[in-house]
């Protein structure tokens, strides 16, 4: 008997630390979830902050937009590195400047040109993948590897070929939904109704704002043919604005708003001559909203430069990633949060479709200094997409026939200045440059100095020939091959391996359609899949495992 209770005791302290044990699990599960929030990307495409009425224009109602910065922080300082979309998305996703990533060329990677295999028709370079640096990956492959469910779409367009890692879905039926019960995630939406085509595209849609009422910025022709194009592009913002309420009104379904991190911005400055393409700020300034999970410091503002290479890091910092050293952005938020923020941004022009013109820009909060690299180039250079607009079109005809002002002609003249100084405080538009000015050859020299370190010190391959870069990227035209997976049998699993250090290993079983990463043994009686992939190089051969079970 006395044996009997003592072994009770013994079984009732085990179930007491047990279930001790348990909480202490279950809590350490719900502290983990916890600093996993959901993040949701809201993306405008081509479109400045100056046309929102957060920042101050009342042209036209976007009520979802409007309710979302309201319950959020608006950022007035937030900007793209490169003012047009496939640079700024390699930016975007990889927490690193184009120019050092090496796509910073407007469009390298265009695999729908088929057998061509040219970006553009007229342009004798193959449709290619730059290698980029050592140890740089999509970050969205560091939040799988930590849980997140992620899901994009329907653009991608990186200026290089996605890896299988990055994504769990990214099609134009992504969605959070798909997502397994609890299990946090990363979401981005990427809206087109507002890019540049659809100035005129929908040129003949219904307008939901007369032009007769809209703003006409100093820089453009007050002009009937202007004035309808700017009307095209309020309309736009409103159809925008539905489809944002949409996503908006699923998460509230789903009850998910409230604890969300979401984040509306512009890929790039706006949709018109002068802001796209542009290192002014209507090229390279993008609105920028943050609404916290439960809309902490709702209705403020916030004046910190941030820039695309940030978003990265501060996404894997929200959800407890300590960001990778290689990336050259910076968390602003979260749990890696850095102390100071930036004191500057770095923008940079290259080619911009068919045409090449190398620029390179600084700014502070006060500042912008602009360097130019061959000053016999129009600013407005004739990119054959762009010339499709009408206000475009009706530029050059006002341009040709002397009809434009001062400011007005300034960007289309056929040449340009080496050195542009803008004071951004009392010269917003930047229409007077200051470099020649005695009393600002200090300002003058300390941003062509900071200028010059970045591009020294983040190895901008603006300076060299993009030929150059393909045939040192690409030896006999071609992409490098990863080498195969190499793989090791012991008792706890299957282990994988690749000579490319910094290759990811992926896999999945013959019925799976989505690509796992590999990140521990598997298991040695599973049929699978796998291989080695890394941006700018041909994916190793397929790796085939084919357990075949006796009855």
């Amino acid at each position: 008997m006395r044996y009997t209770l003592r072994w009770v005791g013994y079984t009732l302290l085990s179930l007491i630390f047990m279930t001790l044990g348990a909480c202490d699990i279950d809590t350490k599960t719900k502290n983990k979830k916890a600093t996993q929030p959901n993040i949701i990307w809201l993306v405008a495409e081509d479109q400045s902050p100056d046309f929102f009425p957060m920042y101050g224009d009342s042209t036209i109602s976007l009520p979802s937009i409007e309710t979302l910065a309201k319950d959020g922080v608006v950022f007035d300082n937030a900007f793209s590195p490169v003012p047009v979309c496939a640079p700024a998305r390699s930016a975007l996703i990889t927490g690193m400047y184009p120019t050092t990533l090496g796509t910073h060329n407007m469009r390298t990677h265009a695999p729908w040109r088929g057998e061509s295999n040219k970006p553009y028709a007229d342009l004798d370079i193959p449709s290619y993948s730059p290698v980029v640096p050592d140890g740089v990956r999509m970050f969205t492959e560091y939040l799988r590897k930590a849980g997140y469910y992620c899901a994009n779409g329907p653009k991608e367009d990186y200026n290089f070929e996605k890896t299988e890692a990055a994504w769990d879905e990214s099609n134009e039926e992504r969605h959070w939904r798909k997502r397994k019960e609890d299990q946090p995630f990363f979401t981005v939406f990427n809206f087109s109704v507002c890019h540049e085509s659809q100035i005129w595209e929908r040129g003949k849609d219904s307008l939901f704002v007369a032009p007769a009422v809209v703003p006409v910025p100093l820089y453009f022709p007050d002009t009937e043919i202007v004035r309808h194009d700017l009307a095209v592009n309020y309309s736009n913002l409103k159809r925008l604005d539905d489809q944002v309420g949409k996503v908006i009104a699923q998460l509230k379904e789903d009850g998910l708003y409230d604890n969300s991190i979401i984040l509306f911005y512009g890929d790039h400055g706006g949709p018109f001559p002068r802001h796209k393409r542009s290192l002014y700020d209507s090229g390279i300034k993008v609105p920028l909203v943050i609404k916290f999970p439960k809309n902490e410091n709702a209705g403020s503002r916030d004046n910190r430069l941030i820039s695309f290479i940030d978003f990265g890091p501060t996404v894997l910092s929200w959800a407890g990633i300590e960001p990778p050293k290689v990336m050259q952005g910076k968390a602003q938020f979260g749990q890696y949060e850095i102390n100071e923020s930036p004191e500057y941004t770095f923008h940079s022009s290259d080619r911009f479709d068919e045409l090449y013109d190398r620029l390179r820009a600084v700014r502070s909060k006060r500042y912008k200094y602009i360097r130019s690299f061959n000053t016999d180039i129009s600013h407005a250079m004739p990119v054959a997409y762009r010339e499709q607009m009408p206000m475009m079109q009706e530029m050059r005809r006002l341009y040709k026939a002397d009809k434009l002002t001062d400011e007005q002609a300034l960007w289309l003249h056929p040449t340009k200045p080496e050195e542009e100084l803008y004071d951004l405080k009392n010269d917003p538009y930047e229409l007077v440059n200051l470099a020649q000015k005695p009393e600002l050859q200090d300002t003058l020299f300390m941003m062509r100095k900071v200028l010059k370190n970045w591009i020294s010190s983040s190895h901008d391959l603006g300076q060299y020939e993009e030929r150059d870069l393909i045939e040192k990227w690409l030896p006999n035209g071609k992409q490098p091959k990863l080498p195969p997976l190499e793989m090791e049998e012991k008792d706890e699993g299957l282990y994988l391996f690749n000579k490319r250090s910094d290759a990811t290993i992926v896999w999945k079983q013959p019925q799976d359609s989505v690509w796992a990463i590999y990140d521990k043994p598997l298991p040695l009686e599973v049929s699978f899949i796998a291989k080695a992939e890394r941006i700018g190089c041909k994916d190793s051969e397929i790796l085939y495992i084919d357990r075949i079970r006796e009855p």
